[in-house]
């Protein structure tokens, strides 16, 4: 089963991985979002093998569980951090101050996001199709 898992950055700047879409708490944490993320996993883990050790069935929506990671602004460009945030923006039509201030958690309107989002997406397909010499 694959599901969401959504990573937001906290108020003490601290990373978070949860699922909001499953009954079982599942909960990463870290300093950054790699962290946070391998705590996450380990959350897993942890969660399946107290089942196993209690012979309890482990749950239908933990059985072959995938994620689709999801992130906030903030996380976004702490995980990947090689991409230049003011360029991103110039790329992507809006203000680098204003995408500063997004990834700072201001309000971001669905106009804008799919802006982002649909650069990110072009950016992906412009790097799958091309071969280095």
């Amino acid at each position: 089963m694959k599901t969401i898992a959504l990573i937001e950055q906290g108020s003490d700047g601290t990373f978070s991985v949860f699922t909001p879409y499953l009954k079982s708490t599942i909960l990463g944490e870290g300093k950054t979002v790699a962290e946070a993320k391998v705590d996450f996993e380990n959350s897993l883990k942890e969660v399946k093998e107290a089942f196993a050790e209690t012979e309890e069935k482990l749950p239908k929506e933990l059985q072959n569980l995938t994620f689709e990671y999801k992130y906030d602004l903030a996380s976004f460009f702490n995980h990947y951090s090689f991409i230049n945030m003011s360029k991103f923006a110039k790329l992507a039509g809006i203000n680098p101050s204003l995408m500063r201030q997004y990834k700072g958690g201001q309000y971001i309107s669905e106009k804008q996001m799919t802006k982002i989002e649909r650069t990110l997406h072009e950016i992906g397909y412009e790097f799958s199709n091309l071969s280095l010499v």
